[in-house]
């Protein structure tokens, strides 16, 4: 059964416009031997509509491809960014406010489901889990300047008394245990860094400092960090680049640090 479409029905019109062209033009005459030209005539047409045919199938094919590729893409980039806002964010460490834990050219990746699920860019919780606690590595928001993401480790929260005595960490009035801050004498000293509190860290609060106790500017010169601004826990290193180290590119790479977890 034939299936109906334009193009047979354009060949059809052709077919006959030729037909009645030719009766017409001898009508007065004997008839003339036309049938081999009318069948090169037909011939040629369907040529031509079978390769329009053929051209229209690949274009459609074609179009199929590219239709099926921007759909992938387009369902990748949604995936990256649900990813990114709401499970893990990776981030580069630009400073040595946390030596030795983390080093300067640090790529890591930051849980953003570790305390709840918050709604990007508006930083509210829709679910929240269990809130950071003492000694969990954290991202938020720095204070006086939104803009800026910073990275400190969690000294004290809600209730707790932070102090220091000449580089000594007090909280609640008990050295802290497996304190991993470092002491380097960094230049950058004030009566702050070495001595400071008893500071109560109030409601919805952390006070963080960075591990490099004599390079940080952390909750000794700024305050304290509002819980709705952390925006998750590090969890891991995923890459690690010295800039510093000279010659083969592949020197530069910190192997012994690629995948550690961070504690």
């Amino acid at each position: 059964m034939e299936i109906f479409s334009w193009a047979n029905l354009s060949l059809r019109f052709q077919q006959h416009k030729i037909f009645w062209f030719i009766s017409l033009k001898n009508h007065r005459d004997k008839p003339i031997k036309y049938k081999k030209f009318f069948r090169k005539v037909l011939l040629d047409l369907k040529k031509k509509n079978h390769d329009k045919s053929e051209e229209a199938a690949e274009a459609e094919v074609y179009k199929s491809i590219v239709r099926e590729n921007l759909e992938a893409l387009f369902v990748a980039v949604l995936l990256a960014l649900f990813i990114r806002s709401f499970v893990v964010q990776a981030f580069k460490i630009p400073s040595g406010s946390m030596i030795p834990t983390l080093q300067i050219g640090d790529h890591i990746l930051v849980n953003k489901f570790s305390y709840g699920i918050k709604i990007p860019f508006f930083m509210k919780s829709v679910i929240e889990f269990s809130g950071p606690e003492k000694g969990d590595i954290v991202v938020f928001k720095f204070p006086n300047d939104p803009d800026k993401d910073f990275i400190k480790r969690v000294i004290g929260t809600q209730g707790d008394v932070v102090e220091m005595r000449n580089k000594h960490l007090l909280v609640n009035g008990k050295p802290v245990e497996n304190d991993h801050g470092k002491y380097y004498e960094g230049k950058n000293y004030s009566p702050k860094r070495d001595d400071f509190g008893p500071m109560i860290v109030p409601e919805d609060s952390l006070f963080v400092l960075g591990d490099n106790r004599d390079s940080s500017h952390d909750s000794r010169f700024w305050g304290f960090v509002n819980t709705k601004t952390v925006k998750g826990k590090a969890f891991l290193i995923y890459w690690s680049w010295n800039s510093e180290v000279s010659g083969l590119t592949l020197k530069k790479v910190r192997w012994s640090r690629l995948f550690d977890l961070l504690e």
